[in-house]
């Protein structure tokens, strides 16, 4: 097999080049999309918090650095290595300054293996052996010159690319539906325990369109609260009078991942299980720094010492505290002063209210199937992602056939 594969510059076989450097004083409302870092987050846009350009500006100075259907973007810099592949959307868009445009120079390469070996391990080190700076990392289009690719022929680059593409195709479809999912929740919290427009439209005697057991769980008026008008028979209150936030833990003393339970932090979950703080499914608050945020976990956790979590005072349900927190912001909590931080006194003074527990029971048993659905697709995700994490560097080297990667997906799925 070694005899069908060809070793070449990286310049012989790819066509590159780097964004121009465009001034500020040059974007536009509206015009060319200039593509920036943001698009090049996976699962993103590529026009994701682009900037635009006169068009005729483009066509006098830029147009030959036009995207077209198929090229693929590696971000520089401190941010190497985020790579995206251009859509029809983006056709004609001009690339920034940090961003390399890459397409094949002839038939030796076909355009979709191109980020496959991009992420491959020999590209990576090489990359990594060239692109070194001293405090911020830069990799450009001079690194690129010194590289060497080594290449299957075009119909095996292709097997690779389906292979590797059909992968990120579920896993790209699974992000997208866990993302709708999670819409609908928050939407539907919204429209229940923000807007009240069941009661609202009960108030005003219209149908609130909900079957007529949950229907019967909203009042039909609002009445006046400190807080301001609210359903009749909710209560206006504090966090402290609904639940407490216990301290996590130091990781000090653990060595390797003990036992089965997920471990989270300030800015969310961390690669580790060990034995449980928590008992039961729950809410985790960051405490300190610039990645604080609210987290639900649907099992038992552990959570670290940058971390609260919830244990309620009275019946509250915890998954209705979730969406309630993310609703309220708590990111915008600082009490700290260098650190930004979350305190206990700030949180049980924050006001909040509070339906009765029946209202919040309801709202968890109707989206009880929605979250299933979520679990099942990160289930999948998650060993679909440990599959091409395997194959990819195995596929690329050459190491395995396209025949026996397939029979490895065959199993796993």
């Amino acid at each position: 097999m070694a005899g069908e594969w060809i070793e070449e510059p990286f310049p012989e076989v790819v066509d590159f080049q780097e964004g121009p450097g465009i001034l500020a004083k040059d974007f536009r409302d509206e015009g060319v999309p200039l593509v920036r870092l943001s698009g090049l987050d996976r699962g993103g846009s590529v026009l994701s918090g682009c900037n635009h350009l006169d068009r005729e500006m483009v066509a006098t100075k830029w147009a030959h650095f036009a995207l077209a259907t198929g090229d693929i973007l590696l971000s520089t810099s401190a941010s190497l290595g985020r790579i995206a592949v251009v859509g029809e959307d983006a056709v004609g868009a001009i690339p920034y300054t940090g961003i390399i445009r890459m397409r094949p120079r002839d038939g030796r390469l076909i355009a979709p293996f191109i980020r496959y070996l991009l992420e491959g391990p020999d590209f990576q080190r090489q990359a990594e052996m060239v692109g070194a700076g001293s405090v911020i990392r830069h990799f450009g289009p001079m690194h690129l010159r010194q590289m060497m690719l080594r290449l299957p022929p075009p119909d095996e680059q292709r097997a690779i690319a389906h292979i590797l593409g059909t992968l990120d195709d579920k896993l790209e479809l699974n992000r997208r539906m866990s993302e709708t999912l999670e819409a609908m929740a928050r939407a539907l919290f919204k429209s229940w325990f923000v807007d009240f427009d069941p009661v609202r439209a009960k108030a005003e005697g219209r149908d609130p369109g909900l079957p007529k057991p949950l229907a019967d769980l909203f009042p039909a008026r609002l009445v006046d609260s400190e807080l301001g008008k609210i359903p009749e028979g909710w209560t206006a209150t504090c966090w402290g009078a609904l639940v407490t936030l216990e301290y996590g833990r130091a990781l000090r003393g653990y060595r390797g991942d003990v036992g089965q339970f997920p471990v989270f932090g300030t800015n969310g979950r961390i690669g580790a299980h060990f034995e449980p703080l928590c008992h039961h499914p729950g809410v985790i608050i960051g405490r300190k720094g610039a990645y604080r945020g609210v987290h639900y976990c649907d099992s038992a956790f552990f959570a670290i010492d940058t971390a609260f979590y919830l244990e309620p005072r009275s019946s509250v349900e915890l998954r209705w505290a979730y969406y309630e927190l993310i609703q309220l912001g708590i990111n915008n909590l600082d009490s700290g002063s260098a650190i930004p931080s979350t305190s206990r006194d700030d949180f049980y003074a924050l006001p909040v209210v509070a339906p009765p527990d029946q209202a919040q029971r309801a709202f968890v048993a109707l989206l009880d199937p929605l979250w299933r659905r979520q679990q099942a697709a990160e289930a999948e995700t998650n060993t679909l992602a440990g599959l091409r994490d395997t194959l990819l560097p195995k596929l690329i080297s050459g190491e395995l056939r396209v025949k026996d990667a397939e029979r490895l997906i065959e199993a796993a799925v």
